[in-house]
């Protein structure tokens, strides 16, 4: 990037902190004329033309804005002459101007905006294509750490048993704590074979601990079906994994399918861990529940009116549906989500979402991209997503081995010892159908002989204590019970309720 454009990109990202007048005028001028590329949502031309005529309203604040812009810059300008020529060290220009660009949006003090410079640019395009390179796993800030919002199905994060609202503290033994999202993104992924480790705190949890995961290539097949039967009706199931380039005709095919081949007697769409995603993948998905006589979302912006949003669909379909959501669950699932319950009143079965309610719009910077927060999510009743969630109207958890973490001790567990670790051997041995009496976290001889008759069953030394081998072999059970489908109750109370 020359220099020339650096100074035009710092002064348009000023103008946007400095006043909205001229939002509009720095879009066209930063995408060169063309419409921003969309990450959640499109920009309505309307939105568009009242920027444009607050701008010629008062030509007066656009100019002193410019004007402030311009000394901004020149400040900016000078702080660069000066470390270039007097600074201890030698230090490329390019390298400052990034800083600066990267500074502008850091002022704004919203996760969810952000300048990328091409690699980071780059990696972004990657993970809304077939496929990237990676762990998989979508993380974001949130009360200064980054955290997880879901692991992708099937995918090495998920393999590893990261779960929803994971503070992910240091990566390869290096702090996160004063990372951008983008820059912890960038040093978490890498070449399909590689090994990283994640330093990670659960909530409720004050312990951390680390896992090793296995870079792998992760494919973006975002949606999968299946049938069940439930007291002679056809149940088809959809799960959604994210909202990508593919997912709507994926959905419409799927779909289609369902209801031509199997003759579905009820939908249950699966939400469940999906961090969201594309905003036209979603509106092209309530098409075929939704007419056009309600607006599913709405988006509201500063003191502005909010604008809302319709689909030209099929309207209601002529079988019940229910909709499976969780902590996971964020962006374009919370939409979908709320738009369906109260558009239609569906139940929402599982827990209440992420909370991710605003819409970030994405801008090609040349070379780089800006990420910005330009709108707030509003439900069809009027209701805030951001930091609340989406509520189910049927409450559901998983059974407790579902939530439990990891074994993290440096001595083997054994009888009268207490503490967080001997809850989650409890917990598991409880899950996988052995006796224990307790959950609390005392080891007590009830405990021993549920270790013992696990040891026996499965080949292991009885020693009545879990060292590393006993506990690898309970952790690889408890994962294949938790994706096993047969011990998915949340999905089993979502089928029960399409015919309550």
């Amino acid at each position: 990037m020359n220099l020339s454009r650096k100074y035009l990109v710092v002064l348009i990202l000023v103008a946007f902190l400095i006043g909205g007048a001229l939002s509009a005028t720095a879009v066209s001028m930063v995408a060169n004329g063309d419409e921003p590329n969309e990450e959640t949502a499109s920009e309505e031309s309307n939105d568009t033309d009242q920027s444009s005529d607050s701008s010629t309203e008062d030509n007066s604040d656009s100019e002193d804005v410019s004007s402030d812009a311009s000394a901004e810059v020149d400040q900016i300008n000078q702080i660069v002459d000066a470390i270039n020529e007097y600074y201890i060290d030698d230090v490329d220009r390019e390298t400052l101007y990034e800083g600066a660009l990267q500074g502008v949006v850091n002022a704004l003090d919203d996760p969810f905006s952000q300048y990328m410079d091409e690699e980071m640019t780059d990696q972004f395009n990657q993970s809304l294509e077939s496929s990237f390179e990676g762990i998989g796993a979508e993380v974001t800030e949130r009360d200064g750490f980054i955290t997880v919002v879901s692991p992708i199905k099937d995918s090495p994060a998920e393999a590893a048993g990261l779960r929803p609202n994971d503070r992910i503290l240091a990566v390869d033994g290096e702090s996160v704590e004063d990372q951008t999202v983008q820059e912890a993104v960038q040093i978490i992924r890498g070449e399909k074979g590689t090994d990283v480790v994640l330093t990670i705190q659960r909530p409720g949890d004050d312990e951390t601990f680390d896992v090793t995961i296995t870079r792998d290539e992760i494919p973006l097949e975002t949606v999968h079906s299946s049938v069940q039967e439930y007291n002679g009706n056809t149940v088809g199931v959809l799960e959604i994994t994210s909202f990508g380039e593919g997912t709507a005709q994926e959905f419409d095919d799927a779909l289609t399918s369902l209801e031509e081949d199997e003759n579905i007697d009820g939908l249950v769409l699966d939400v469940r861990g999906n961090p969201g995603g594309l905003f036209n993948a979603v509106e092209n998905m309530l098409s075929h529940f939704v007419s056009d006589e309600d607006p599913f979302v709405y988006t509201k912006r500063h003191d502005a009116e909010r604008d809302p949003y319709y689909v030209d669909g099929e309207g209601k379909p002529d079988y019940p549906v229910t909709v499976l959501i969780d902590q996971g669950s964020a962006s374009a699932s919370e939409i979908l989500a709320a738009a369906l319950n109260e558009i239609h009143g569906y139940d929402l079965v599982g827990q209440t979402t992420f909370g991710k309610g605003t819409v970030q719009q994405t801008m090609p910077l040349n070379e780089g991209m800006l990420k910005l927060t330009v709108f707030n999510w509003i439900t069809p009743d009027g209701n805030l997503i951001q930091d609340k969630g989406v509520d189910p109207t049927i409450e559901q958890r998983q059974p407790e081995y579902f939530y439990t973490g990891l074994i993290q001790s440096d001595e083997p567990l054994e009888y009268d010892m207490t503490g967080n670790e001997v809850e989650k051997l409890q917990i598991m041995l409880e899950g996988l159908g052995y006796d224990v009496s307790r959950t609390d976290g005392y080891f007590d001889m009830d405990t021993v002989a549920a270790v013992e008759h696990f040891q026996d069953e499965n080949g292991l030394d009885v020693t009545g204590s879990v060292g590393e081998e006993t506990e690898l072999q309970l952790e690889d059970m408890i994962l294949e019970a938790v994706q096993n489908p047969e011990n998915d109750v949340q999905l089993d109370r979502a089928i029960e309720a399409l015919y309550e």
